[in-house]
């Protein structure tokens, strides 16, 4: 087991990209949990950067641009600021380029993935590697504590909320639910349970609604759009509950048109937002339902309830973390991650309206059963 200080200087690199990096949070606390006094610093790429910025749990967080290894001025800046720093490395991302800053910190001890999820050169340039046995992304980033003598740690996220994120968040609601034209007043009511991560004991009145996600990192993780419009319609016409639409880049806006004009009048494309006020936007809907990505795995960690829709990729690995959440795969793939990502269409197709709006009623009538 390796020794540390009562209050160790600590490197955690996972750089990419947003699912990734949320299914690393509860890793970072259980750091903070185990080790109080420590000093934690986060080396991260941008586009996951915003999420951890206010992290409770993290003192200090390194923002790499992507690409940052190509440059040889970027990777002798990089050692410079890290070098010498720490008394421990944790690489949980099992690449050459996580491996790569770990190895440019100068650190003694380097923890690292073993077999299986150990790849590329990352094996050489860790020095400490654990072999993972548990299916899902979580437990396997947790079982990298195992050298530290960390074993079951609590599974928290903690994802920040701050004012402004709070404020743009439910202003969304108040512009697009509240005062929308042709919402029934019967859809606003008062939660007495506090929205997980808000102050404790705070009663926070909010419309209830449905958050819709439809995009995705790659194609083959893409449901059609006029089946989320179905299933929009079935959330307002049997459950009277609206649903806000959520997109990051301009083909996402379109199928998020697309899916409001299909949907019956009962969903609408929410504005543009950052990461951390589509956060705070979700934290406060009853239900998410959307496909493999990063807003599914963010909406999972602030608590909210998912129907999470999965075709090539394995659900039971990567799918929402936590008893509360349904995810659905009718067809199974065995393949390389490559392959994976060229995937055909039809192991998204095969998941129908149906089998989304029996997991959305069981999940809002407290009926959780096993993955579809």
């Amino acid at each position: 087991m390796i020794e540390l200080p009562d209050a160790p200087r600590i490197l955690l690199v996972r750089l990419s990209a947003i699912g990734d990096a949320i299914h690393t949070l509860p890793l970072l606390c259980a750091l903070r949990d185990r080790f109080p006094r420590a000093s934690i610093t986060w080396v991260v790429e941008d586009r996951a950067a915003a999420l951890l910025r206010n992290h409770a749990a993290l003192d200090e967080l390194v923002e790499l641009p992507r690409g940052w290894l190509k440059s040889p001025g970027r990777v002798w800046q990089l050692r410079r600021q890290l070098r010498g720093r720490f008394d421990l490395a944790i690489d949980a991302q099992g690449l050459t380029k996580s491996a790569v800053v770990a190895w440019l910190a100068g650190t003694r001890q380097r923890i690292g993935f073993g077999t299986p999820w150990g790849r590329e050169l990352s094996r050489w340039l860790n020095n400490q590697l654990v072999d993972t046995v548990r299916p899902h992304a979580v437990d396997r980033h947790l079982e990298l504590l195992r050298p530290l003598g960390i074993e079951s740690p609590a599974v928290r996220f903690d994802v920040p909320e701050t004012e402004i994120d709070r404020t743009a968040a439910e202003e969304v609601v108040d512009s697009h639910l509240r005062r929308a034209p042709g919402v029934s007043p019967g859809i606003v009511e008062t939660l007495s349970d506090t929205i997980p991560g808000l102050t404790p004991g705070a009663r926070q009145e909010i419309s209830a609604f449905a958050v819709i996600a439809p995009g995705a990192g790659w194609p083959s993780k893409v449901w059609p759009a006029e089946r989320f419009a179905a299933v929009a319609a079935y959330l307002g016409n049997r459950r009277q509950l609206p649903t806000l639409v959520i997109s990051g880049n301009e083909q996402e806006r379109t199928w998020a048109a697309q899916i409001a004009a299909g949907s019956g009048g009962h969903a609408r494309p929410a504005p543009a937002m950052s990461l951390t006020g589509v956060a705070a936007l979700i934290r406060r809907a009853r239900l998410f339902v959307g496909s493999d990505t990063g807003p599914l795995h963010l909406a999972a960690a602030v608590g909210t309830p998912c129907v999470a829709l999965y075709g090539p990729w394995p659900a039971e690995k990567h799918g929402p973390y936590g008893p509360q959440h349904i995810a659905i795969q009718k067809l199974r793939f065995a393949g390389t991650t490559r392959q994976r990502r060229r995937a055909s269409s039809i192991y998204m197709e095969a998941i129908d309206v149906e089998s989304v709006c029996t997991a959305c009623d069981q999940i809002l009538s407290g009926r959780r059963t096993e993955a579809a």
